[in-house]
């Protein structure tokens, strides 16, 4: 089983972000769960988001505390939060860079500010996870989106996921 965390600010896309990856898992025929963990729901407050993704029956139903991948769309929650995985950290960052290495930072915020105009970065964060892991597909990821998103928000949901893979190509 795999075990990912989501931490994010409300409003960022958290939540829709465990919710789409376990669809995109499902639709490559595997089991998966995505549930929130947040106290007063407002806009900017720390959300943390849970999937667990696996090829046999998930039977857990606890909040996730050791995850194998920790997925950060605010780097600004590094400085509040000890976040740990213990394979990898993928963060929406201007500074660092990607590699196979324990992080991976990539800037999201920019790309999704080219292509929405908005800073929404949780399709661009799913896109980075998806390449350096290969958990789920791209294209289970492109179909995932297809059930939350319709009309131009997905057809801006597509750019982002194709200019992602542009961008780290295949690094796994």
């Amino acid at each position: 089983m795999i075990e990912i965390i989501f931490h994010g600010r409300g409003g960022q896309g958290a939540v829709k972000s465990a919710q789409i990856l376990a669809l995109a898992a499902s639709i490559e025929g595997k089991y998966a769960q995505a549930f929130p963990n947040f106290g007063i729901e407002r806009s900017g407050a720390p959300v943390e988001a849970y999937c667990r993704i696996s090829d046999e029956p998930i039977l857990l139903r606890s909040q996730i505390y050791e995850a194998d991948y920790a997925v950060v769309l605010d780097s600004s929650l590094l400085k509040i939060k000890d976040i740990k995985a213990k394979k990898k950290i993928i963060v929406n960052s201007s500074v660092g860079k990607c590699d196979l290495k324990e992080t991976c930072a990539f800037d999201a915020t920019t790309l999704a500010l080219q292509v929405f105009g908005k800073p929404i970065v949780s399709t661009a964060i799913l896109a980075i996870f998806s390449g350096f892991t290969n958990v789920v597909k791209k294209e289970s990821l492109v179909k995932a989106c297809g059930d939350f998103f319709s009309g131009d928000v997905l057809r801006k949901n597509v750019v982002i996921i194709n200019e992602v893979y542009k961008k780290i190509g295949n690094k796994t």
